[in-house]
């Protein structure tokens, strides 16, 4: 059986509450808003995994997570993403670069491409974390008038304590996608 897999960090309940409440400010906006429940910053998207394949993703990510320390995440502000991209793909949550979340990425996309599953690709550009808040439905989105579209670029500060990661499935379903959590991996005590 295929599995649709990510490895994230999840939000602690106080931050999705709040983003979430952000998400009202912009409702004129053609968009498809995430849900309170799914938001979260993904360090890696797999994509669709064996059953044997998972389970060398859940042992890397593992090994990984215990090898790195608790760290905070900040949240600094909501914009559309990906930034300088006409028309705008999402609205998101962009956090400040950290060395501790860079070095976690790092070091899971470099066991993970140097393991046995096929098809880990690398990123290719540099890691910068972000929570997808919305998807803009684009075609809409074209037929506001530039100077009508309302500005999406609010300062925030939020934060937050990573102790964890999570090997995530989505399921893709109708009104959305649905995630669950395979396995959270904690970080060094």
């Amino acid at each position: 059986m295929k599995h649709r897999i990510f490895i994230a960090i999840n939000l602690p309940e106080d931050i999705k509450k709040k983003l979430a409440d952000y998400q009202a400010k912009w409702l004129e906006l053609p968009i498809r808003w995430t849900k309170e429940e799914n938001l979260h910053i993904t360090l890696m998207f797999l994509g669709y995994l064996l059953d044997e394949e998972l389970l060398e993703i859940l042992k890397i990510t593992k090994e990984v997570a215990s090898r790195h320390e608790p760290f905070f995440i900040n949240l600094k502000k909501i914009i559309y993403g990906p930034p300088k991209k006409m028309p705008p793909r999402m609205v998101w949550a962009e956090g400040e670069k950290s060395e501790e979340l860079g070095k976690l990425q790092k070091d899971l996309e470099n066991s993970l491409l140097s393991s046995s599953v096929k098809g880990m690709e690398s990123e290719n550009r540099p890691y910068a974390p972000h929570i997808n808040l919305g998807r803009i439905r684009a075609w809409e989105f074209r037929q506001i008038e530039p100077e009508e579209r309302p500005e999406v670029n609010e300062e925030i500060n939020l934060s937050f304590e990573v102790n964890s990661i999570e090997v995530m499935e989505s399921e893709l379903k109708r009104g959305g996608a649905e995630y669950a959590i395979l396995e959270s991996c904690p970080l060094k005590s």
